[in-house]
């Protein structure tokens, strides 16, 4: 199949059941594993990025030839320069140093300006705090002022979860010949999780939805945050108030901790040979748990969000 844009061949990843790391570890039950690390900019991210930018220009709110700005922590600014660059729109990321330089390099690459801003008092590099977004979201505000920018603003913008609505959840359902029990899937912005299971629910209306957050800063859950620093980059900021995940159907919570998601990301590369990063390894590890517990003998999806190639400079790979 031949495309006449890089745009075109986001999304329809494949996915792979996770048969030898659920029967190493004695569970009954399946795991489904979307390989979204295979789009285009190694993330779910594309997705994203191609609703939004493809929602924007439809209604109007951006202009031929507009500049976009987004706050990032990589993967979606990823996205979203490959989508401005082949439809002609300079693009701006904003990122927090916190992050990993490999998405910095990356993102250059890929023809975006890339500002990155310096961490809260007490950061650590690794570990992008709600406070360290907080600084990012400011400059972002301020870069979009200054130049007429259209803000992509992926925690509130609906081309986010519509993407996921629209493509990942039907991919997910009919990838399981329809057998999805249950999904569950790392917050970030929360437009994955919205998008996907409202899809799942219309083919299965007794589908069941777990978020899942960073021990000890899972405010979504309801609990107040007692350490929300973390290693699971691209989510888990300790905010309670995510306008994507407003009305969306939620089973129930889980917390899962850096050193689990670290661990289980590294056998999910042994075990099964898919290289995935932090909030891969988290997604995982919380279906291995659930299979353990409530969804035992049950099929759940999960999202291999994005590449561990974007994690060489941090301890994900360390021996």
């Amino acid at each position: 199949m031949a495309f006449t844009s890089i745009v075109e061949a986001i999304g329809r990843t494949p996915a792979v059941w996770l048969d030898r790391m659920v029967a190493a570890r004695g569970l009954d039950g399946r795991i489904l594993a979307k390989l979204d690390y295979l789009n285009p900019g190694s993330s779910k991210k594309d997705r994203a990025a191609r609703g939004i930018i493809e929602a924007a220009r439809a209604d109007g709110s951006l202009a031929p030839g507009q500049t976009v700005v987004e706050l990032t922590s990589g993967n979606m600014g990823t996205g979203l320069a490959i989508v401005c660059g082949a439809l002609g729109h300079p693009f701006v990321a904003v990122m927090s140093r916190g992050n990993s330089p490999e998405r910095a390099q990356m993102m250059r690459a890929l023809g975006a300006e890339v500002v990155l801003v310096a961490q809260a008092e007490d950061g650590v590099v690794g570990e992008v705090s709600g406070a360290d977004l907080a600084l990012v979201e400011t400059e972002a505000r301020r870069i979009t002022v200054e130049r007429g920018a259209f803000r992509a603003d992926q925690f509130a913008h609906a081309g986010n979860a519509g993407a996921h609505f629209a493509t990942t959840g039907p991919e997910l359902w009919a990838d399981s010949d329809g057998t999805l029990t249950a999904f569950v899937d790392f917050a970030g912005s929360g437009g994955t999780y919205a998008g996907v299971i409202r899809a799942l629910k219309e083919q299965r209306g007794d589908v069941r939805g777990y978020v899942v957050e960073p021990e000890g800063a899972a405010v979504l859950a309801g609990r107040t945050p007692a350490h929300p620093g973390h290693p699971i980059q691209g989510g888990g900021y300790a905010m309670a108030d995510l306008a994507l995940l407003q009305g969306a159907s939620v089973d129930g919570f889980l917390e899962v901790s850096g050193q689990q998601a670290r661990d289980t990301a590294r056998a999910l590369a042994r075990e099964e040979g898919i290289f995935g990063g932090f909030s891969a390894g988290a997604n995982v590890a919380a279906a291995l748990d659930l299979l353990a517990g409530p969804e035992k003998g049950g099929r759940i999806g999960v999202i291999i969000c994005d590449s561990g190639l974007k994690y060489l400079s941090t301890d994900l790979w360390d021996a």
